[in-house]
């Protein structure tokens, strides 16, 4: 090999050393930039998907997406703007993908099948409280918000949720100002459809009277007391199962069903609740143990709505959720 090669080819890999090294720093700086924004994101998927486990995939999908367009970034919006753009396009495709909801005036808001709940313990890592507020992240509100048109549920959630200007917002879609107004309008149409009569009343803070009626609740649970478990239920209280698709309302009607499975030769045996908290609403992880089995085993997540002192809801999820949750898988 002569000098000139030999220098020649010194210099290529030294170069290719340099390179390696920017490749390297762009990517710690990339992470460590866009993990600022993970829990705000997350939260914002959530609100457009109603479901976790997609939020979750939507935030990482954004990610890979903006790492491989950064080149393209030009500073013009800021960079939370920026992923902000690309995991609303991300949900829409998801959404636009969807089969439209059913509805009927009996029918609840949250007859969602792909509805998912949200842990509090999740939620508190957001530091923004105006990002996670209670009214925009309860149930209700989530499960309402699936019932708009995929261009709608953004402009709701970006106006309404997160106060962008109509200006931003219209940027972000590729829209304009005019047509991002219509669809704020038509969406609060719907919502005040879908949501609960006497909202205003039940999404503040958790009060002495809730917390009475949780203990309740979880009292008769444990001692498969169904009359004390009806006394915790307002008379038209409804019940869903997402993915399920049945639905019940009714106090004695809910009863009936929960009976089978607490009383009388199909029970499930002893039961055990442990209290936590979904969505900034009270959740119990309900666990049964068998006759003659050593441990009770996951049954069921239940997340409650709670107006003047009565569940009026019950939306009961999976035991898959335990695991999010930080639920033992056993007692």
């Amino acid at each position: 090999m002569t000098c000139c090669a030999a220098c020649d080819r010194h210099v290529t890999v030294q170069a290719r050393r340099v390179t390696m090294s920017e490749v390297a720093a762009m990517t710690v700086d990339f992470t460590q930039e866009a993990e600022r924004y993970r829990h705000e994101l997350r939260v914002h998927c959530y609100r457009l998907l109603g479901s976790f486990d997609e939020a979750e995939d939507l935030v990482q999908e954004t990610f890979l997406k903006a790492w491989r367009a950064r080149d393209t970034f030009e500073g013009r919006s800021s960079y939370r703007a920026w992923l902000y753009r690309i995991a609303t396009n991300a949900c829409l495709d998801v959404i636009n993908r969807r089969p439209e909801l059913a509805t009927t005036d009996e029918m609840p808001a949250a007859d969602v099948p792909w509805l998912q709940p949200f842990p509090d313990a999740l939620l508190d890592a957001e530091p923004d409280a105006e990002v996670v507020a209670r009214e925009t992240i309860e149930l209700a509100f989530l499960a309402a918000v699936q019932h708009l048109p995929a261009k709608q549920r953004a402009v709701l959630v970006l106006r309404d949720v997160l106060g962008w200007p109509a200006s931003e917002t219209a940027a972000l879609l590729g829209d304009t100002v005019p047509a991002v107004n219509s669809a704020l309008q038509r969406a609060r149409v719907t919502m005040r459809k879908h949501l609960p009569e006497r909202r205003a009343d039940w999404s503040g803070e958790p009060n002495p009277r809730e917390k009475a009626v949780v203990r309740k609740f979880i009292e008769a649970t444990e001692r498969c007391d169904m009359e004390m478990l009806a006394a915790a239920l307002r008379e038209d209280a409804t019940w869903t199962m997402p993915p399920q698709p049945e639905w019940y309302r009714g106090r004695d009607v809910l009863v009936g069903f929960w009976a089978p499975v607490m009383v009388g030769p199909e029970a499930f045996g002893e039961w055990k609740v442990l209290e936590t908290r979904a969505n900034r609403q009270p959740a119990l992880a309900n666990y049964a143990r068998k006759p003659g089995e050593e441990f009770f085993k996951p049954v069921a997540l239940d997340v409650l709505r709670v107006e003047d002192g009565e569940i009026t809801e019950v939306i009961t999820f999976p035991p898959d959720r335990f695991p999010l949750f930080g639920l033992p898988a056993t007692l």
